[in-house]
């Protein structure tokens, strides 16, 4: 049945599916459908052109769209991954990283450069120099949990 239907679309059952895996992105995404969808396209481009060759078997076109489909994925990670995508929220997972800059006073002193502060409703461990309890403090860095601050 299937292969009827290749039969009787001809050089078109490329192109549907092409879109047909363009639309399956859609429904199960994670931008790995896409490219392969981008190779059948290409694969019904090439069939367009060389649909009357009796070299463009049935065979050469799958071994043509096996290639691009891995050329496709590569290539298209590649490119999203050097095309990364700046965030206006750069620090939005990295919670310790989001509180550089601001201020609060230590709730136990900084004792051989570990003490703990609040801010907000958390309280974080911090790290830098020897201060007193009640001190005012400025977040300069985070390392994993820990706060590193400095004297305000």
């Amino acid at each position: 049945m299937i292969l009827k239907l290749i039969q009787d679309f001809g050089v078109w059952s490329w192109l549907i599916f092409g879109l047909v895996l363009l639309a399956a992105e859609l429904l199960v995404p994670g931008n790995f459908l896409v490219w392969i969808g981008v190779a059948g396209l290409i694969t019904g481009g090439l069939s367009l052109l060389f649909w009357e060759s009796s070299w463009w078997i049935w065979e050469v076109q799958w071994l043509v769209f096996a290639v691009l489909s891995v050329v496709t994925v590569f290539v298209g990670r590649r490119w999203l991954i050097r095309s990364h995508l700046k965030s206006d929220e750069p620090t939005l997972n990295e919670r310790g990283a989001s509180l550089i800059g601001r201020t609060a006073d230590l709730i136990d002193p900084i004792v051989n450069g570990h003490g703990r502060v609040k801010i907000g409703d958390t309280v974080w461990m911090v790290n830098g120099p020897d201060l007193p309890l009640g001190a005012k403090v400025k977040v300069v860095g985070s390392h994993g949990s820990n706060l590193m601050v400095e004297a305000f």
